[in-house]
């Protein structure tokens, strides 16, 4: 038999090795292409299409492109309506997020015991999230009523003037609120349940043998230990109080006068109402700039404050 030359079997072995090693790259990339398909075709595609319409004047319903490079934004950003629509969003973000998050952690501290009867209050407390919120506006505007409402009985069996609610540029921001922050309490409320159970009872046996109260325990141990949930939750709570739309379309339209226009509400005005899909999309885009700056100062703040175990 004639012997392989030793250059030879080298090469061979180096081809297995290369093919081997190719093989294990493309693998993993195989078994990922069905969920990095969906992404690109529905998030990323839709993205970046979306920022090249915001150059354009497009009406969303002609073929014909035109570009106008930053016109849609420079518009935009001289537009007085569109800082006080800013003024507008932050003002329900700061009135939705904070209530909600505080309101769900007092409620999960009154309701964590496992006394007799108490799955069922947190069935009804949490049952607003599952609710559909288009339904619960509806019910809500009829609360509101300004003549037949619930709201306004109530407050004449305390002696107080009837509110004018959402026809009101005054109450109008409030009563969106107060519909937002009913509807999401119980949401925030499940998660701090399950985030005070992994505070270690260790923790407070010693600070009971230190002589601390109640409420020190709760600042120096329960907030600390929670941080990482209540990051979480304002971080979520904030995205979705600038991506509300529901209880606005349905409640106010905007209104009265603006008062309740949010960004979102007024890049679907400017989409489907006045067919500017240029501008729209600049709205957008700004929309998720903001957002990624308001999460980006929420990640570099939390260094300070979040304890994780």
């Amino acid at each position: 038999m004639q012997s392989v030359p030793a250059t030879k079997q080298k090469n061979v072995q180096l081809g297995k090795k290369t093919t081997g090693n190719l093989s294990k790259c493309v693998t993993p990339w195989l078994f990922m292409i069905p969920a990095l398909l969906p992404l690109c075709v529905f998030y990323l595609y839709p993205i970046f299409y979306s920022f090249y319409i915001s150059f354009t004047d497009w009406d969303y319903i002609s073929p014909e492109v035109n570009f106008v490079l930053f016109e849609n934004y420079y518009y935009l950003l001289t537009d007085p309506i569109f800082y006080q629509v800013l003024v507008n969003t932050l003002y329900f973000m700061l009135g939705t997020v904070l209530p909600t998050v505080v309101g769900g952690l007092l409620l999960a501290m009154l309701i964590s015991n496992k006394q007799k009867g108490m799955s069922i209050y947190r069935t009804i407390i949490f049952s607003p999230w599952v609710t559909p919120t288009v339904a619960i506006s509806i019910v809500w505007s009829w609360i509101y009523e300004p003549d037949v409402g619930l709201a306004n009985w109530l407050l004449s069996l305390i002696n107080l003037p009837a509110l004018g609610w959402t026809s009101s540029t005054t109450w109008a921001m409030p009563a969106v609120i107060i519909v937002t922050v009913w509807k999401g309490v119980g949401w925030a409320m499940i998660f701090y349940m399950h985030a005070l159970k992994t505070v270690p009872s260790s923790l407070y046996e010693a600070a009971d043998l230190d002589g601390a109260g109640r409420f020190k325990k709760f600042i120096h141990i329960t907030i600390p230990l929670i941080s990482p949930t209540t990051l979480f939750l304002v971080i979520i709570t904030m995205i979705d109080a600038i991506q509300a739309y529901d209880q606005i379309q349905v409640m106010t339209q905007g209104g009265p006068a603006g008062s309740t226009r949010t960004i979102l509400y007024m890049f679907y005005q400017a989409a489907f109402e006045q067919f500017d899909m240029g501008r729209a999309t600049a709205l957008s885009t700004i929309l998720v700039i903001i957002t990624g700056m308001l999460a980006a100062v929420q990640f570099y703040v939390s260094r300070k404050w979040v304890h994780y175990q």
